[in-house]
């Protein structure tokens, strides 16, 4: 077995956006960097690649333009209560408040300055079942979704790359940090084709290798104590990020916390050609339709309706009877409300197609509900609710859902609208009502209406699972992104950045994100490392 050995002054674990960052920042104070990463060169970029590209911002210009009054006080007051963050969450207090005071700076500003644009509206997402969330809207979409962001990252680390200072390993491993006389000395890499080592030395490592929960074994086994785990789960995490070195550094001393805490989805299905086992795609549910459970009885007495609390829908969906729900819609709504999350499923953005997204956004995205139609088997379309049960037991291999049932569902909801559009009183209803009041949920939302509405079909229902996504923990670590010991105090080289490190601190969101806080996660953290390395 062939051993080489690479020197370098700075060794960065991990191609996602986070590492990057750090190799782009590290670059430019003229250090010698490799990064290494398991993945193949197209996929240079990790989960970011594939992201949407929404983005918690504060105080930015846009907001301004769209009259949101917002600051790092009021974000920070959101984030701590939303998040559940207690006072012994020191060091992801001091992440959360420091995401708050500096994304407009070190995020919009610097990648607006990388010539990076945002959609032109700010969405409201996570408002709390009881307004606890997101106060005001803060959610920037980056226009070409994040693989233009993270193509565009990779242009900048390449350009910053003078004098043949950078070396990247795509497909190699690391399986082993290393020591002399104490302090770290770089870390041995295995080429996973050939199985041949590489020695890389380097006095400071950064780990940015991604989250724990791309392995279903670390999702179950991290799994909080007393709430509800579904007996099966969809896959929308990296595959990469298994945890491996996370146990390895933590037998060196360094701390894992809330590593139960994760940022999961509850409407997923498996993707129609998947890229790996188990590969979910994760939607964003639409508003308007029924959230049922395997019998096709509407899930209450408060309904599941999405935009309000995540982690709330995620543990009413865990906790069903059986490990799926079905969505119940007709194509008017399928039209205008559904998505996939991702930049995959969203070409108009992606390739930034503004004048064909417009079209999409007024007229309604057919041409995605056509799609989901053809390629999903969990994407069932019928033109009678007794032809869409036969299809929904067809699926199971059930006969879980009685016609009979099904109807006097869709009859229930309809009964709000006998009276006309005022006299109803149903919450998801209010729900809808509520999200359409601020202009871009508006252009997303229908106006509520019966679910048997004439010339509103085919009728549509869509299989639904727990689809895991994002570690909200990771490795303890202070405003530095250094890596810190049982005893609090830093591990000398040892870094820890972006999902890796749970955003900043081990954990910053807590047990809630309010949402599209972690591509700024990466990049703050990942740029916090590169300027406490090259300070000297």
């Amino acid at each position: 077995m062939n051993t080489k050995n690479l020197q370098s002054d700075v060794l960065v674990v991990g191609g996602g956006l986070a590492g990057i960052v750090t190799a782009i920042e590290a670059l430019r104070a003229g250090q010698r960097v490799t990064l290494v990463d398991r993945d193949t060169p197209e996929r240079l970029g990790g989960l970011a690649l594939w992201a949407f590209g929404g983005m918690a911002l504060v105080g930015t210009p846009l907001q301004a333009k769209m009259k949101i009054p917002d600051t790092p006080e009021l974000a920070l007051r959101d984030w701590l209560r939303f998040g559940e963050l207690g006072p012994n969450d020191v060091l992801p207090r001091q992440w959360a408040q420091y995401y708050v005071e500096h994304s407009r700076a070190q995020v919009h500003d610097w990648l607006i300055d990388h010539g990076l644009k945002f959609m032109p509206a700010v969405n409201w997402v996570e408002r709390g079942l009881q307004g606890d969330g997101n106060s005001v809207p803060r959610y920037h979409v980056v226009w070409g979704t994040s693989r233009q962001l993270t193509r565009r990252m990779i242009e900048v680390m390449r350009a910053a790359d003078t004098g043949g200072r950078l070396t990247v390993l795509h497909g190699h491993c690391v399986t082993a940090l290393q020591r002399n006389a104490g302090r770290l000395s770089g870390a041995v890499a295995r080429n996973e084709a050939t199985g041949a080592e590489v020695q890389l030395h380097a006095p400071v490592v950064v780990l940015a290798m991604g989250g724990i929960n791309g392995s279903h074994a670390q999702t179950r086994a991290n799994w909080p104590q007393g709430r509800p785990m579904p007996q099966t789960m969809l896959n929308g995490a990296h595959p990469f990020a298994d945890g491996a070195l996370h146990h390895l550094v933590a037998g060196m001393g360094a701390q894992i916390t809330h590593a139960g805490e994760m940022w999961n989805y509850a409407a997923g299905f498996p993707h129609p050609f998947p890229h790996f086992d188990g590969h979910g795609l994760s939607t964003i549910p639409c508003k308007s339709a029924l959230w049922l459970n395997h019998r096709g009885e509407r899930i209450g007495p408060e309904p599941l309706v999405t935009g309000f609390d995540t982690h709330w829908l995620c543990q009413r969906v865990a906790e069903q009877e059986k490990p799926y729900t079905w969505h119940l819609l007709n194509w008017r709504i399928a039209a205008k409300e559904f998505a996939i999350s991702g930049a995959e499923h969203n070409q108009r953005i992606r390739d930034m197609q503004f004048p064909a997204f417009l079209k999409e956004t007024l007229l309604g995205n057919h041409r995605l509900v056509k799609q989901m139609a053809s390629e999903s088997r969990h994407f069932l379309v019928d033109d009678t609710l007794a032809g869409l049960a036969a299809k929904m037991n067809a699926l199971t291999a059930s006969h879980d859902v009685n016609p009979s049932v099904l109807q006097a569902t869709a009859d229930a909801f309809d009964a709000n609208f006998a009276n006309g559009n005022t006299l109803h009183n149903d919450d998801q209803i209010r729900r809808i009502q509520h999200a359409r009041q601020w202009g871009p949920d508006k252009l997303r939302t229908c106006e509520p209406a019966p679910l048997q509405k004439p010339g509103a079909g085919p009728f549509i229902a869509i299989q639904m699972q727990l689809i895991t996504r994002k570690s909200l923990g990771g490795l303890q670590t202070d405003l530095h992104s250094r890596v810190l010991d049982g005893a609090g105090q830093a591990i000398s080289g040892l870094y820890c950045v972006g999902e890796a490190a749970g955003f900043g601190g081990g954990g910053a969101s807590g047990k809630r994100s309010l949402e599209g806080t972690f591509l700024p996660g990466c990049i703050l953290t990942g740029r916090a490392a590169a300027r406490h390395i090259t300070a000297g």
